[in-house]
C-alpha cells in the first residue's frame, strides 16, 4: 500500500513538471507559462482519467458477483490515484496564480500593483472561485479512500470499479478548457466535444447512482425503488453527497452547451440566460 501512495505521489507531479517543461522549451510549442500550466494540468488530467476508467471497467466487469468478487485493481489503483487529488488542488491554484498575473498587469503602475496583490488574497480568491471543486478533492482523500480501502474489508469491488468509470467525461471536459484557453468555442471539434461531454458527464457520473442502486436491487431481488430503504442509512447519505455536486456540475455544464449550441444573434431562452 505504501509503495503504491508513494509511486502515486511522485508519479502526478513530475508527470506535470515535465509536460509543463516541454510545452515552454518544445522549439515548435514554446508557450507562455500560464499556457503550459493548463495545457500541462489537463493532460495529466486527462491520463489520470483514462487510468482510472480502463481500472473500473476491468474491475467491474471482472467481477460476477456485485459483493463478494474481488480484484486486485480496486485497491492497488485506489492507493496510488489518491495523491493525484491532492497534486490536482495544488494545479488548480497555479492556474488560478497565472490567470490572476496576467488579469493584474495593466498599463500603468495601479495594475502593476494589482498583479503583485499578496498570495493570501490570490489563495482567497482561489478558494472562492473552486470551492466546491477543492471540497470534492478534500472528500476524495480524506473520506472516499479510507472507505473504500479499509471499512470496504475487501467487499463491493464491482460498485467501486463503477465509481471509478465517472472519470469517461474529464478527458472531454479537459479538452474543453484548453480549446475555450485559444478561442476555440465556434469550431465544430469544439460542439463535438461539448456534446461528448454531455453525454458522458450524464451516462457516467449522473445515471451512474441509479445504476448502481438497479444493479444492487437486481442482485437482492429488489425493484429499483425498494433498494432505499433496504440498505443502510449511511449509505443512501453518501451517495447522495457524492450525488448532489455532480448535478451541480450537470447543471453547468447544460447551461454552456444552450449557449454553444444556440445559433448566433438568437436571444437567449430563459432557462439557458445567465449574467456575466
Amino acid at each position: 500500500m505504501a509503495l503504491l501512495f508513494v509511486l502515486g505521489c511522485v508519479f502526478f507531479p513530475v508527470f506535470f513538471a515535465v509536460l509543463r517543461w516541454g510545452l515552454q522549451n518544445y522549439t515548435k510549442l514554446q508557450m507562455e507559462a500560464r499556457e503550459a500550466v493548463l495545457v500541462a494540468s489537463k493532460l495529466v488530467s486527462s491520463v489520470q482519467a483514462i487510468m482510472a476508467s480502463t481500472a473500473g471497467y476491468i474491475v467491474s466487469t471482472s467481477c460476477k458477483h456485485i459483493i463478494d468478487d474481488q480484484h486486485w485493481l480496486s485497491s492497488a489503483y485506489t492507493q496510488f490515484a489518491v495523491p493525484y487529488f491532492i497534486y490536482d488542488i495544488y494545479a488548480m491554484f497555479l492556474c488560478h496564480w497565472h490567470k490572476h498575473q496576467v488579469k493584474g498587469h495593466g498599463g500603468d503602475d495601479d495594475g502593476r500593483r494589482r498583479a503583485q496583490g499578496s498570495t493570501w488574497a490570490v489563495v482567497r480568491g482561489y478558494l472562492h472561485k473552486e470551492f466546491l471543486m477543492v471540497l470534492h478533492h478534500a472528500v476524495m482523500v480524506l473520506v472516499c479512500f479510507p472507505v473504500s480501502v479499509v471499512w470496504r474489508q475487501g467487499k463491493g469491488d464491482f460498485f467501486l470499479g463503477c465509481m471509478l468509470m465517472a472519470e469517461v467525461s474529464t478527458p472531454f471536459v479537459c479538452l474543453g478548457k484548453i480549446l475555450i484557453q485559444y478561442k476555440q468555442q465556434h469550431t465544430l471539434l469544439h460542439k463535438v466535444n461539448g456534446a461528448l461531454m454531455l453525454l458522458s458527464f450524464l451516462c457516467c457520473r449522473v445515471l451512474l447512482f441509479p445504476y448502481l442502486y438497479w444493479a444492487y436491487g437486481r442482485h437482492a431481488g429488489l425493484p429499483l425503488l425498494a433498494v432505499p430503504l433496504a440498505i443502510p442509512a449511511h449509505v443512501n447519505l453518501g451517495a447522495a453527497l457524492l450525488l448532489a455536486p455532480q448535478l451541480y456540475w450537470f447543471f453547468l455544464i447544460c447551461r454552456g452547451a444552450c449557449r454553444l449550441f444556440r445559433p448566433r444573434g438568437s436571444p437567449p431562452p430563459s432557462p439557458c440566460q445567465t449574467q456575466d
